[in-house]
């Protein structure tokens, strides 16, 4: 397999933040994206930005911007489908998604998503961290996603699926899980006052 192509997921409204980009909020002199593009853009064969409204706003980050191309925000899958569309059109096999508001995702998100893809003879992989009591528990929104799926993914959205794990499960989706601890390495910015945990993690 070629090495995929890198899509950060922006396409949410932020409303637990009051609206705008959560994406340019700043942690320790540095945006919540950028933060992202720099873990991300080293495991990747090239970058780009799922984000909806005015892409003259991110001309700055110097990335391709993507919108969703299905209506009325229906969550992370219609950015893994715009994702998916683009990555075609460069002649990609395989895309891996990562959320803009998730600092600190692990640096060998990539290669541990192909890893389990192969060794679990599964067409998707998404990532997991583990919990003593629960389990792997998923992340949704970091996946190794296949670009020959995509006319699948537009069709079940038009039927009105919206759950990541909804459509996955249809598919087969391996697990690359990685560790809970020290803290999350999948810990998101919803709030003020996870912003203030993720300047306390930084210590």
């Amino acid at each position: 397999m070629k090495q995929p192509l890198g899509v950060i997921l922006a396409g949410g409204l932020a409303s637990r933040m009051g609206g705008g980009d959560k994406g340019r909020l700043m942690l320790g002199g540095q945006s919540l994206i950028s933060r992202v593009i720099d873990r991300l853009e080293p495991q990747v064969a090239g970058l780009a930005l799922n984000a909806n409204g005015d892409p003259a706003r991110f001309a700055d980050l110097g990335l391709t911007v993507l919108p969703d191309s299905v209506g009325r925000h229906p969550g992370p899958l219609a950015g893994v489908l715009a994702g998916m569309d683009w990555a075609a059109g460069e002649g990609a096999s395989h895309i891996v998604t990562a959320a803009a508001d998730t600092p600190f995702f692990p640096a060998d998100l990539v290669p541990q998503l192909l890893l389990a893809a192969e060794a679990q003879g599964k067409p998707i992989a998404l990532a997991a961290t583990h919990d003593p009591e629960k389990g792997a528990l998923r992340q949704p929104t970091f996946g190794l996603w296949p670009v020959d799926l995509r006319d699948d993914l537009r069709g079940a959205l038009d039927e009105g699926i919206r759950k990541v794990v909804a459509w996955t499960d249809r598919h087969g989706t391996a697990l690359a899980v990685f560790p809970g601890t020290p803290f999350d390495p999948f810990f998101n910015v919803n709030t003020p006052e996870d912003l203030t945990l993720a300047e306390g993690l930084l210590a």
